[in-house]
């Protein structure tokens, strides 16, 4: 398996997390040619970038573990390109999905 494949599995998982938890997934691995979204989630009026990290393996730690200070800055400038490019004005969250390797064990921080 590819690793795209792997992070397309991992996104699907996550997409169905959130639709199971009353989210509503607006797109899955939006992309430009600077920057990338794995999924954009909306609920309660509320926007969610999320990032999704699915391992193989937590020996190295979590999918958190990889969210990285460079990281965060690649989503927020992601989120704002988004932002800017649909003209939103309303709420936001910079949110994070970790996911096991069997899928399952998921873990989602709305608020990174």
């Amino acid at each position: 398996m590819s690793t795209t494949d792997i992070g397309n599995r991992g996104e699907n998982i996550a997409s169905v997390f959130l639709t199971d938890n009353g989210y509503k997934v607006i797109d899955q691995n939006w992309k430009t040619r600077w920057c990338e979204i794995d999924l954009i989630a909306k609920k309660n009026n509320i926007v969610y970038f999320v990032e999704v990290k699915y391992r193989k393996s937590d020996v190295f730690g979590d999918g958190f573990s990889y969210i990285t200070p460079k990281k965060l800055q690649q989503m927020r400038f992601a989120a704002e390109f988004w932002i800017h490019k649909n003209s939103y004005n309303g709420e936001c969250n910079l949110s994070a999905i970790s996911i096991d390797n069997q899928g399952s064990q998921i873990t989602f921080l709305e608020d990174l």
